[in-house]
């Protein structure tokens, strides 16, 4: 009991005294409210300029606050830059490419981490290559293959790629989360009759929970503004995807700059907003692999 009191009265401040708050601290939070600020800067900017006229955007300031705002740019972006169209393309294309990645990573991590047979590690190896590979040079390649089975212009044509680039490091980041998985789970489950099939969607799914959602959540990001593949393997408009409102925009001698800044706004709001309501699973799927049972 005295020693108790011996160190709660060594923890109290004396009246008239504050408690003085290491210098480091203070230079850890000064630095990650910078980064920070930086990090978000870009958003305010485009923002900022969203409501603003395009003969004011190359003012000598770098923000200004529109008097008056133009408001009728998001009118205009979200009529004439086709966004509804846009916007359900890019949802089904995008639903798709997470829904296979988050399936396909988890049954080849599985497989690769849990499961004992031949050339498992070469197997694992080659699908981590795909992590090394630049998506400029699979362009002409696949357009070939693509064009020759019909796939040019569909969905199924923008899903393949977009699936095949996210699963290298979907998968690693599954065989980080499978190896924090005590094996006792599945013998338990095979000495009680289980077959494969329910103990991958009744025991391990539910534990890799974080991992499907950060798998998810890094998927949409990676493919939800991705330009290049659907420029190359989409022609038509009515199967073109939300970025795709940007150049609509776009003249040949000028641009009506304004409303491709609310356009971008609108084409960022819902990663950005989506990235914020899962970001703490995020980084709880990034760290349960980091624990080995």
């Amino acid at each position: 009991m005295a020693t108790q009191d011996n160190a709660i009265q060594d923890n109290e401040v004396p009246a008239g005294r504050s408690r003085r708050v290491p210098a480091a601290r203070i230079l850890l939070f000064t630095g990650l409210t910078t980064l920070a600020f930086l990090q978000i800067f870009p958003l305010i900017w485009l923002a900022n300029y969203s409501l603003t006229s395009s003969t004011k955007l190359f003012g000598p300031e770098i923000l200004s606050l529109p008097s008056p705002a133009r408001w009728d740019n998001y009118a205009r972006a979200f009529v004439d830059g086709r966004i509804p169209r846009y916007f359900t393309n890019s949802v089904i294309i995008v639903t798709a490419s997470v829904l296979s990645t988050c399936f396909l990573a988890f049954t080849i991590s599985y497989a690769c981490a849990r499961m004992q047979w031949k050339r498992r590690r070469l197997v694992f190896n080659l699908v981590l290559v795909g992590m090394v590979i630049p998506i400029h040079t699979t362009l002409l390649p696949n357009f070939q293959w693509f064009r020759l089975f019909g796939l040019i212009n569909t969905y199924i044509g923008v899903i393949i790629p977009y699936v095949a680039f996210n699963l290298s490091f979907s998968t690693l980041m599954f065989v980080g989360l499978m190896a924090s998985i005590p094996k006792s789970m599945e013998e338990s489950a095979y000495m009680d009759g289980a077959h494969m099939p329910r103990i991958l969607a009744s025991i391990i799914a539910p534990m890799a929970k974080s991992g499907f959602v950060t798998v998810g959540v890094m998927t949409f990001l990676n493919t939800w503004n991705e330009f290049i593949m659907a420029n190359t393997y989409l022609v038509s408009e009515a199967k073109r995807t939300l970025p795709f409102s940007i150049i609509r925009f776009q003249g040949q001698y000028s641009a009506d700059y304004a409303v491709q800044f609310a356009v971008m706004m609108l084409v960022a709001l819902p990663a950005v907003l989506f990235f914020f309501v899962f970001s703490k699973y995020v980084i709880a799927g990034v760290t349960a692999g980091a624990v080995k049972e």
